[in-house]
């Protein structure tokens, strides 16, 4: 078709195409026809925005166009010339929308570009698809010179087009609207066949020239393709208004175009930030300040108490979800990711893995969970509870540790201690406190048989002991022998030596007894309370009462698998040693095995009352379990938690298997310098040990009622006692009210016996009495008489004493006060 039309005359020939056209340039070349490249697509508008990008540090974008032939034009434009990688589609579809969705790493940017109509279809459509997500991510691109309906826009939008004053500059007329069906190729292939006529005609050159023999190609236009080259490089050195430019490099006129880019706000309308022509670099306007672009990332995370925990709603309680039905988390690890994207100013989503949790090898070399996600590229940061091990570091990189150290510990339910008021009375057996009821009634009864029997007691031998002394009846005996359990003793003692022999044995006995109950009674309630039925994973695997077991297929049941197999293989090794040993490794033959074998027990044991699916099962079985024979081995930090919020609970032994939990990135990023700038940056400002103290809360713990160990003894546990004493006063009381009404009828009895009869109780009465004081004067005169002494003889009885000195004896009357012979 070149060839056809040159061979009937030609005088420029203009090359629409967008790449270099090499047949026309040859035939310019060898015959001297003026070759003129233009551009009637959107090419100088996309290597606008690249040019802004690139001024912003863009990375990568994905740029959708109207057609398959402005996909070609667009990357023959950028390839070779721009430093942002790019994804460019026509039209965006369901399955291209999907596809964007699935991009790893994610465009930063979306450019989407044609004319007014185009772009809006576009942009809707990519708002259903929840492409449109964040702010000033998303870039219009008008290759027409309409306006955008902005009260579509969802979120902060970049807008650049040409301005519309080159529409009318292209019509060639100053006062002008540039009309709605305005066909922008075809206009502006007309202005520039214009400009080449009067360009042609002001240089007096020939329009058509002779024809051109494609075979035998000969130069007819040498002096002309030169001076129309140099005309146009002045018309475009003379004035900056022309509709075109030159470009000498690429032998082409370009639309003049100027460049308008706007940014578009909800809250603030749209603003013109920067304007540029086509000739000119791009450059803001004065004044103007483009808030700085973040980053943004995908940051992998699995839940784990409580590292990532699931945002529930405080009413309904249920889990919650983002507008892309992601679900919400909150925890250590969140809170974390939020501190890290002030510090280094970026934006993020948070990912889960679709399958595992922290990241498993596969039986087919592959990995799961958010190792396999950060590895394959669906992620680019993992901020989990994610421990650093030698074989997840031959896939990914880990950065400095954020937590220290974790490992593996057991928790156990605190045993519940039986309350009871009378709990001082358990300290000593039944059958013993038996024998002390049944001691001290022997002894009572005891001393009042030696009392009773004994010729040198005070009972026995008045001569001996003058003065008034305590008979020891059976009722005083009695007395005698409780009341030596106190502190007040038991008063006065026997006189004869058998029974102070017999009183001072029982006082030994008291004392031991005594001694015995206070020492037992201070360790049953101090050391009770303070004692657990393990202190250590040794303990746990040598005794079997305690029940055991871990989370099924986590890293805790791995490791005890892992020493299993440890053990195993050292003792198959130690015993080929052994087995074999030659006389020169006589050291080597011993009986027993030098190394401990527990693991094995204790995965017997894990095996034997079932792993529980999850940790959360582990809990529950442990609290379920009151009598403290069940324990759970878990990771550490997730029951340092659970023991802060579950006052039931209490940790066993110290930690052991200890790895610390890092931040991990893909091999190589770029992000692992940065991020672990910024973690020391959190360390110097104490950040991470607030966080401990917000999840692992011990102030908490002073609310459980028990949290106190060395709180005193409690009411609960001493309250018999009080019963007791008030049981005692309460019985005081009763035999108080009994002695009183016993006393009133006694006396009324008393006097209901002596007033009947006057002369016939007189004449008992009398009778009576004078034997007795015959009795009594017969005894004195004996003793008085045993003494040396004698006895006055003139003695008179009668109802009174008299003084001696009055009538020279002393009588007492035996009448009743108010008888009258």
């Amino acid at each position: 078709m070149l060839c056809s039309s040159v061979s009937k005359g030609v005088s420029s020939i203009i090359d629409l195409s967008w790449s270099p056209w090499e047949l026309a340039e040859e035939l310019s070349s060898e015959t001297g026809v003026p070759l003129i490249r233009t551009l009637l697509g959107s090419q100088q508008l996309v290597k606008a925005i690249d040019e802004h990008l690139e001024s912003r540090n863009v990375t990568d974008a994905a740029i959708i166009l109207e057609s398959e032939a402005d996909v070609d034009r667009t990357l023959y434009e950028l390839l070779g010339v721009s430093n942002i990688r790019v994804w460019v589609h026509a039209g965006l579809t369901r399955d291209s929308a999907r596809a964007l969705k699935t991009m790893r790493p994610e465009p930063s940017f979306y450019i989407i570009v044609g004319n007014s109509g185009f772009v809006m279809d576009t942009y809707k459509r990519a708002v259903k698809e929840k492409l449109v997500r964040r702010s000033f991510r998303w870039v219009l691109l008008l290759t027409d010179y309409s306006s955008v309906d902005v009260s579509q826009l969802q979120l902060s939008t970049m807008i650049l087009q040409a301005d519309a004053a080159e529409c009318c500059r292209v019509l060639r007329t100053e006062d002008c609207s540039c009309p709605l069906d305005f066909q922008k190729k075809q206009h502006l292939l007309n202005a520039l066949l214009l400009y080449l006529s009067e360009v042609y005609s002001k240089l007096d050159l020939p329009l058509i020239t002779s024809s051109i023999d494609c075979d035998d190609p000969q130069p007819v236009m040498n002096s002309t393709r030169e001076r129309l080259y140099r005309q146009f490089a002045e018309d475009a050195d003379v004035s900056n208004e022309t509709v075109f430019y030159w470009d000498g490099d690429r032998s082409g006129l370009f639309l003049r175009s100027r460049f308008l880019l706007s940014t578009y706000k909800p809250d603030a309308g749209t603003q013109v930030v920067a304007s540029w022509s086509s000739t000119e670099q791009y450059k803001l306007l004065p004044d103007v300040e483009l808030e700085p672009l973040k980053m943004f990332f995908r940051i992998g995370t699995a839940p784990a108490v409580p590292w990532t925990l699931p945002k529930l709603d405080p009413q309904t309680g249920e889990q919650m979800y983002d507008e892309d039905g992601q679900p919400l988390f909150e925890g250590y690890c969140v809170d974390l990711i939020q501190r890290l994207s002030e510090t280094m100013s970026f934006d993020y989503e948070i990912v889960s893995p679709k399958s595992g949790d922290f990241g498993r090898k596969l039986p087919n070399g592959t990995w799961d969970g958010v190792v396999g996600d950060l590895m394959r590229g669906e992620t680019d940061i993992a901020i989990s509870a994610l421990t650093m091990t030698a074989e997840r570091e031959e896939v990914i990189d880990f950065v400095a540790p954020y937590f220290e150290q974790t490992g593996i510990l057991i928790v156990i339910r605190k045993p519940i201690r039986k309350t009871s008021l009378f709990k001082f009375m358990t300290v000593l057996r039944t059958e013993v406190w038996l024998s002390i009821v049944a001691a001290l009634v022997l002894t009572g009864f005891m001393i009042w048989l030696l009392d009773k029997y004994s010729p040198y007691s005070a009972r026995n031998n008045p001569d001996a002991y003058p003065y008034p002394c305590r008979e020891f009846t059976l009722k005083e005996s009695f007395w005698f022998a409780l009341t030596s359990f106190t502190p007040q003793g038991g008063g006065e003692a026997p006189k004869a030596l058998s029974g102070r022999t017999l009183v001072a044995a029982y006082w030994l006995f008291v004392v031991l007894m005594l001694a015995t109950f206070t020492a037992n009674l201070a360790a049953f309630l101090t050391v009770e309370r303070m004692q657990t039925p393990v202190s250590s994973l040794e303990q746990l695997a040598r005794q079997s009462r305690i029940n055991y077991t871990v989370v099924e297929g986590s890293s805790v049941h791995q490791y005890f698998i892992n020493m299993k197999f440890a053990e195993d293989t050292l003792y198959r090794v130690w015993k080929e040693i052994t087995l074999n040993a030659t006389s020169d490794q006589a050291q080597y033959r011993v009986w027993d095995y030098p190394i401990r074998e527990q693991y094995g027990h204790i995965l017997l044991a894990i095996n034997a009352s079932g792993p529980v699916p999850d940790a959360k099962t582990g809990f529950q079985q442990v609290n379920e379990h009151t009598d403290a024979d069940f324990a759970f081995i878990h990771d550490s930090a997730e029951i340092k938690y659970e023991v802060t919020r579950n006052c039931n609970l209490t940790e066993v032994g110290e930690v052991f298997a200890e790895q610390p939990y890092a931040i991990a990135v893909q091999q190589g990023s770029r992000l692992q310098e940065d991020l672990s700038r910024a973690l020391l940056e959190l360390q110097k400002e104490r950040f991470l040990e607030q966080l401990a103290s917000k999840y692992w809360n011990e102030s908490a713990r002073q609310a459980c009622p028990d949290a106190d160990e060395s709180e005193g003894i409690t009411l609960e546990s001493l309250g018999g006692v009080f019963i007791a004493t008030l049981f005692g006063l309460g019985l005081a009381m009763i035999t108080l009210a009994w002695e009183v009404f016993y006393y009133k009828r006694k006396e009324k009895n008393k006097i209901q016996t002596v007033n009947p009869r006057p002369e016939k109780i007189a004449f008992g009465a009398k009778k009576s009495l004078e034997n007795k004081m015959a009795d009594t004067v017969a005894k004195l005169r004996k003793r008085k008489k045993a003494k040396g002494g004698n006895l006055t003889k003139n003695v008179t009885f009668g109802d009174s004493f008299k003084p001696a000195s009055e009538k020279g004896v002393s009588y007492i009357s035996v009448y009743p006060k108010d008888y009258m012979p």
